[in-house]
């Protein structure tokens, strides 16, 4: 029987701590990710994605994925534990997957969701491939689900 596969990753490691100053750039207080932007920057490029680079936005960190017909990037979301460590969770950051064609006068699937899939199976081969990184859970609907 195939895992139970939901939109967001959820990931625990030491290697990715909050940073010195992170508190500072944050948009809302408490949602830290920056060294897993970091991290997953260098990731992704080296399986061919194209980025720009990573920002911190309202609900944690984005980093922007180019080269799409429509917005896509990850997204990802972190909070301390009270035990000081972090929960991290990570998905796409895919727009809806079928835009309104006037051309065409009916709404067109634009290929979010197979690009959804693919950088999600992407994502976990990068943390599977990562001794100092545990895959806590797959199966998340929404993030900060105990």
């Amino acid at each position: 029987m195939e895992a139970q596969v939901g939109p967001f990753i959820r990931i625990n490691s030491a290697k990715f701590p909050i940073l010195p100053g992170e508190d500072d750039e944050l948009v809302n207080e408490g949602m830290y990710g920056k060294a897993l932007a970091e991290y997953l920057v260098i990731k992704i490029r080296e399986r061919g994605y194209k980025t720009s680079g990573y920002c911190c936005e309202d609900w944690g960190w984005w980093i922007d994925l180019s080269g799409f017909p429509f917005l896509f990037g990850i997204c990802i979301y972190g909070r301390k534990r009270d035990d000081g460590d972090l929960d991290l969770y990570v998905t796409d950051g895919a727009t809806q997957d079928r835009r309104w064609s006037w051309q065409k006068f009916r709404f067109i699937d634009n290929g979010a969701r197979t690009a959804a899939a693919q950088l999600h199976r992407e994502l976990m081969a990068i943390f599977e491939a990562d001794p100092d990184v545990r895959v806590l859970s797959t199966d998340l609907d929404s993030p900060f689900v105990d």
